[in-house]
């Protein structure tokens, strides 16, 4: 019976050292969990303070040796962007290629040393960026950016986006949208429907009619209905019927579509036939027409005007 007595004593006391143990251990492992999330949470608020002075409030100086590590590195293709200072350059080419800049970190979250930043960035291009003269164009993009940190600075960093997005509204490359846009153009006119040609113009769309041809007297044509009362209407009252005939549209860079047609009409003051070679060049931005310029048969329109 003592026997017993003294091992199960034995037990308890094993139990109790392990179970002890097992608390403190279970407690350091807490307090630095707890550690561990307070220095993410401080991670992720100064981040985002940050990048709010660097891009919005232009403060590119910012971009030191107190928020980024001395080898910083901006993964990138073809090749990795290393060092503040080359660092400092790559995001400087953002402060001075555009203006009206707003910068949006829509989310933030992390593990660890790692972060994520859904973000969203406009502007307008009105300067040089990476080589690329101001276009004028805004731009309205979403992107992610991958995170490492080392400590509390910023180690690496990596951009994904949609690249051809945003070089089509910087008008580099060509929406796949604007061709088909102008073909709905078209299609409108030839139903009559010039409420929705008028709608696929921008409301500052500057249109520049052939020179040499009557309607150019109001060159250039400013807004939508400047070109109802200019233009259409002009071409409504003298015409008995006027068609657009033969149209070929071409996808050209820039955002612009060439169109080659033939205008066939006839005319109310004197019966005069038309049948004329014309081309139509358009230029967009972000699905609206910003521009439009007219080459006709200009002698072939004047004769039919005096028969």
């Amino acid at each position: 019976m003592k026997t017993h007595v003294y091992f199960r004593g034995i037990l308890i006391g094993l139990l109790s050292i392990a179970l002890f143990g097992c608390d403190n251990q279970s407690k350091q492992e807490l307090a630095q969990l707890k550690d561990v999330n307070q220095n993410l949470q401080s991670n992720l608020t100064s981040y985002v303070a940050l990048w709010d002075d660097v891009i919005n409030n232009g403060k590119i100086d910012l971009i030191n040796a107190t928020h980024f590590t001395d080898n910083i590195i901006m993964v990138v293709s073809p090749e990795n962007v290393a060092g503040i200072e080359n660092f400092k350059a790559y995001y400087k080419n953002f402060l001075t290629g555009f203006s009206d800049i707003s910068f949006t970190v829509k989310d933030v979250f992390g593990q660890g040393d790692k972060i994520v930043k859904h973000w969203n960035f406009k502007g307008t291009h009105t300067g040089d960026f990476f080589g690329i003269s101001a276009t004028g164009n805004t731009v309205d993009i979403d992107g992610v950016t991958l995170v490492k940190m080392n400590g509390n600075k910023i180690a690496q960093e990596q951009d994904f986006m949609d690249n051809m997005l945003f070089m089509q509204q910087l008008g580099v490359l060509s929406s796949s949208d604007n061709v088909s846009i102008i073909d709905d153009l078209y299609k409108s006119f030839a139903k009559g429907d010039v409420a929705s040609v008028l709608a696929a113009m921008d409301d500052n769309i500057i249109w520049n009619e052939a020179e040499g041809n009557t309607y150019a007297d109001g060159n250039p044509y400013k807004g939508p209905d400047a070109v109802l009362q200019g233009v259409f209407a002009r071409i409504g009252a003298d015409h008995e019927y006027f068609h657009l005939t033969d149209i070929q549209l071409h996808d050209m860079s820039n955002n612009r579509v060439l169109a080659t047609l033939r205008y066939q009409g006839k005319r109310k003051d004197n019966g005069a036939i038309i049948d004329a070679q014309a081309a139509h060049f358009w230029t967009l931005n972000n699905g609206r027409i910003i521009a439009f310029q007219q080459y006709v048969d200009t002698r072939q329109l004047a004769e039919s005007e005096i028969k």
